[in-house]
């Protein structure tokens, strides 16, 4: 391996290893002055792998005053280096993950305690010359972790101290809790004399209270939800999360991927060029815009450094296997709660369903609501924004404006939907043999038994045919199915011969050169009762005319030379295939 390529840092989230490996970091320390300016208790809410944990890791080697003497071997090189501030090394830290604790209902309390615990006692141990013997016996005889922290931060204030507080995925437990314990469960832990409430209730008082020690808190996590229910309205600090002064911080933007493209395809030799591997990871990784005002949108950086790593591996694939990382599948859990009410589908369903009908919704975001409201339209879209589902394109009277970012959720949205069906006993297929046809319409043009296999399990499940009224639901059914398999980037509406055609499957030829066959697919929609052999004639030659149309439009002829392209006409009255057609060149 290049001795002069980086290590990639993918699933690290600790700074000083960073440094320590010699891995690849994209600088964000640009973002500290801005932080000071900030109020002093803050709160920023990211979808999952994207870069939040290792910014806390920065900011506690920047501010720990135990770091004072590594402050060139921490951070020469990088933008604060050059533009230090008054407050670096200046604060005692403490961190608490509460990722570490169990999210079983019956031990969760018991973690949380330990968890506590262990962070109070490790505190104690890094700051022992500030504490004698009896003021750590003191405080660690106290029984609860709420008890400890209150002495704590009178007896850090007392000595002219400063601390500074760290809260990673502050919801990561009770987020679990309540998808598979269920909402019962998640209130007694968050509303009343919950134990979780009490211990935000405590940081409330200490931020506000006059002499306790807590100068500085940093909050991050994924849903505003959480939030919301253990402080009464988010009312603990500023929210940073729709700022536009820090839609950069976490997530790469255009230019640093460029940068790091660069550095780690140098020594390559795959046949791609940088502009093509730019190419694919924007339509697959990017997109993502965390404020309306914000210039420019960002990639997610576990994507990036899981793409860079598999095509450094020795395999010296041009692409990776799958372009999509486990890591990054929200587990459909996390949803299924928020879609189901007693194993039936309801409105957020419906809500998630007309978006991906349309591709794009609009609400006014909320960055805080409580639980019982997530059955409000836009509460709910406004979580799916938080979780990194949809992104902001632009605004209008008020309203955001929002689509799915890139294929990667786009892909992620269509199995929920497949999830959901398969969940209610709505709609279930065999999925491999299904994914067997779609590689024999791929590779061989064998794109009838794909339409026709749907079409018989529809006819033998009736169940779903409920859901299946107007020729949106119909297509967004469908590509819910083909979507599977990576074989097409399936585009829907997309402008071509002055027109837009409803589907269109775009073999992947990056991933997949040896493709032979792509899909242009017109389709047509009769009601259940205005069916006649004369409607459905009219609908087959207007399909036929849409068709002809798009195949003067040059985009398509220059992007279809590697492959042959087929035409294919599918009229459906009401859930039924009526017809599947395919016009000749």
């Amino acid at each position: 391996m290049n001795p002069e390529i980086r290590k990639i840092p993918y699933g690290q989230a600790e700074f000083g290893t960073f440094r320590a490996d010699n891995c690849y970091y994209v600088d964000k320390t640009r973002f500290i002055p801005l932080l000071e300016a900030s109020p002093r208790y803050v709160f920023l809410v990211r979808p999952r792998r994207f870069g939040k944990s290792l910014w806390l890791s920065v900011l506690q080697y920047y501010y720990d005053i135990n770091d004072r003497d590594r402050f060139e071997e921490m951070f020469k090189g990088t933008h604060i280096f050059d533009h230090p501030t008054d407050q670096r090394h200046s604060y005692l830290t403490m961190a608490f993950n509460f990722a570490g604790v169990n999210p079983d209902i019956r031990h969760v309390e018991e973690s949380f305690e330990v968890n506590g615990r262990t962070v109070v006692r490790d505190f104690l141990l890094r700051y022992a010359r500030f504490f004698t013997d009896s003021e750590r016996e003191e405080i660690l005889s106290l029984g609860r972790t709420e008890h400890r922290l209150r002495e704590l931060f009178i007896q850090t204030a007392r000595k002219g101290l400063r601390l500074y507080l760290f809260i990673d995925e502050y919801d990561n437990f009770a987020n679990t809790i309540l998808s598979t314990s269920g909402r019962g469960d998640y209130e007694r832990l968050t509303r009343g004399q919950g134990f979780f409430r009490f211990f935000f209730n405590l940081l409330k008082t200490a931020t506000s209270e006059k002499g306790s020690g807590l100068d500085r808190l940093f909050v991050t996590g994924v849903s505003p939800v959480t939030m919301d229910d253990v402080t009464s309205g988010m009312n603990i600090g500023e929210n940073l999360s729709m700022d536009a002064a820090f839609s950069e911080l976490p997530g790469f933007s255009q230019s640093e991927l460029e940068d790091m493209l660069v550095h780690y395809t140098r020594d390559l030799k795959t046949g791609k060029t940088l502009r093509e591997y730019l190419d694919i990871m924007t339509t697959w990784y990017d997109r993502y815009r965390f404020s309306e005002d914000a210039e420019n949108s960002v990639f997610n950086p576990d994507m990036v450094l899981y793409f860079i790593k598999e095509i450094r591996k020795p395999t010296k694939r041009d692409l990776p296997r799958d372009l999509i990382d486990q890591n990054i599948r929200m587990d459909y859990t996390k949803l299924r709660h928020l879609m189901l009410t007693d194993r039936k589908l309801n409105g957020n369903f419906s809500e998630l369903r007309k978006i991906i009908e349309t591709g794009e919704t609009q609400c006014r975001l909320q960055v805080s609501f409580p639980l019982e409201s997530l059955l409000d339209p836009d509460n709910f879209i406004s979580l799916l924004y938080h979780f990194g589902l949809l992104t902001i394109t632009d605004t209008r009277g008020g309203y955001q404006l929002l689509r799915i970012p890139n294929m990667t959720v786009q892909k992620l949205m269509y199995g929920y939907v497949r999830d959901a069906y398969r969940d209610t006993d709505i709609f279930r297929i065999d999925l491999r043999e299904f994914g067997m046809r779609m590689h024999e319409m791929a590779y061989n043009g064998e794109w009838r038994p794909v339409f026709q296999f749907i079409d018989r399990e529809i006819r033998e499940q009736t169940s779903v045919r409920n859901y299946l009224d107007g020729e949106r639901a119909i297509q967004m059914f469908l590509l819910a199915y083909l979507n599977i398999s990576d074989y097409y980037i399936c585009q829907t509406e997309r402008e071509m011969g002055k027109g837009y055609s409803d589907i269109f499957l775009e073999p992947f030829l990056a991933r997949f050169p040896d493709m032979q066959y792509g899909y242009l697919i017109e389709m047509k929609y009769i009601g259940r009762g205005e069916c006649s052999e004369t409607l459905k004639q009219e609908k087959i030659a207007a399909a036929e005319g849409q068709l002809r149309k798009y195949a003067d439009d040059e985009n398509l002829k220059r992007i279809t030379a590697g492959y042959t392209l087929r035409r294919l006409i599918l009229v459906y009255r009401g859930w039924e295939l009526v017809c599947d057609a395919e016009v000749e060149p």
